[in-house]
């Protein structure tokens, strides 16, 4: 059953022809979102558990906000804004937008109650449908806002449910999201990593074709690649806990210098979410404490640490484009949202020498700074604040997750986080230098 019996997906006259298809996409995406909050009390989606998440109330407001305030103010005649304040309440980073309630205090916002947000919503996905009903060509640049705002409501998808394991992980009840769907094991070790050779060369870099893709991710340019090697999956559980037991989280000499400040500051021992008890290792996961899935991808682990386990390992991370190489021939499938583990898991059965794991299951941090492509120019407008600001101080990642949507994701996605952050479902897989 879903929240308060909220109208999903408005029923006026659907769009017909090029609209469709768009229409279809916009409205099972914002349904999808009242979905992912469903097994949620009221009292759960009003909590900040830190700075870097935010409430699920508060993304379910601010995901509407945005297609209000860039889709249906400047493009549906006599739209009437559902509440004037909300501008103030729900802007997330967007300065031309006006002020906006600080970041990390996003969970003091008890006002205004969820009914009123889900009628919000109400009000916009009408809006929205009349604004598609009524038009058989959509007018320039409407389509396009309507494809910033899918992709953006599926990031914050993915948001809310890595902010839901953050608050459920902080509760000493450590309530479990949904109900546990099989018992991890322990188990043995999966086979060494097999090693992929990848010629160098001058390659393509960055988003081709006519479909949607982010500013971030043109223009496409020629980066000059050396050989390389790959590993052909993920890093597991289990040579994470090798690392911990070899003292990986005691060697100075394995991480960078402000790494070591981080692991001596915050205390690190182990990936976010591991605990122990009774010398079993635990991890914090959306079906609650659970026994550590040994075969499964790590997850939760920063830049810092990943780095430090490369180190130890002898290996090193990849760079973002050696991981586009690889990628641009892998098939675009994986453990995705839809998926419906909301965990990484085990690889694949080898395969016939082809890298496995490319998408989904954990974002993999490369060594990659996250910068601009030569010739990036922000869009303009407030849009253009999405994300050419934030090009400084923060490392790329690459392949999605298990809580991302399929539809979401490519080759030349780029997801970009700072080195010490590790809520997200965050991992790696090794490279090296051909001999």
């Amino acid at each position: 059953m879903l929240m308060h019996g909220l109208v999903l997906t408005p029923d006026p006259q659907r769009p017909t022809s090029a609209c469709s298809a768009l229409g279809d996409r916009l409205f099972e995406t914002r349904k999808r979102s009242i979905e992912l909050a469903d097994p949620l009390s009221a009292e759960d989606m009003v909590v900040q558990a830190m700075e870097d998440a935010s409430p699920t109330k508060w993304h379910l407001a601010h995901t509407t906000w945005f297609f209000e305030t860039f889709v249906l103010a400047p493009y549906l005649p006599g739209y009437r804004l559902f509440d004037e304040a909300f501008n103030y309440c729900f802007n997330s980073y967007y300065e031309r937008q006006g002020p906006r309630q600080p970041r990390p205090k996003r969970g003091l916002l008890t006002r205004p109650s969820l009914d009123r947000i889900l009628a919000y919503r109400e009000h916009v996905d009408l809006a929205l449908a009349k604004l598609l009903a009524d038009q058989t060509n959509l007018p320039p640049g409407l389509a396009h806002r309507l494809d910033i705002g899918i992709n953006h409501e599926q990031q914050h998808q993915e948001l809310m449910l890595t902010d839901i394991l953050s608050l459920f992980a902080a509760n000493p009840l450590r309530p479990a999201y949904r109900p546990t769907r099989f018992r991890s094991i322990g188990g043995a070790p999966l086979e060494p990593a097999c090693w992929i050779d990848f010629p160098g060369g001058v390659y393509q870099i960055g988003y081709e074709g006519s479909g949607f893709a982010w500013d971030n991710e043109q223009p496409r340019h020629d980066a000059l690649i050396h050989p390389f090697r790959l590993a052909d999956r993920l890093v597991t559980n289990w040579e994470w806990l090798e690392f911990i037991a070899d003292g990986g989280y005691e060697t100075a000499t394995l991480w960078l210098s402000d790494g070591w400040a981080a692991v001596n500051r915050e205390n690190w021992h182990a990936p976010l979410y591991w605990e122990t008890h009774d010398g079993e290792w635990l991890g914090m996961s959306l079906e609650g404490l659970q026994p550590l899935r040994l075969d499964a991808p790590v997850a939760h682990v920063s830049y810092y640490e990943a780095d430090a386990f490369a180190r130890w390992s002898g290996k090193r991370l990849p760079t973002e484009f050696e991981w586009e190489v690889a990628a641009i021939t892998s098939p675009r499938r994986g453990n995705f949202l839809e998926t419906a583990e909301l965990r990484p898991m085990p690889a694949e059965a080898e395969t016939n020498g082809s890298p496995r794991q490319m998408f989904g299951d954990v974002w993999e941090w490369t060594q990659s700074a996250y910068s601009p492509y030569p010739g990036y120019r922000a869009p303009q407008g407030a849009l253009g604040e999405y994300n050419g600001k934030f090009m400084v101080g923060q490392h790329a990642l690459r392949g999605g997750s298990c809580v991302t949507p399929l539809s979401h994701i490519r080759a030349s996605y780029r997801n970009f986080f700072y080195p010490h952050q590790r809520w997200q479902f965050m991992g790696l897989r090794l490279a090296w230098e051909v001999d």
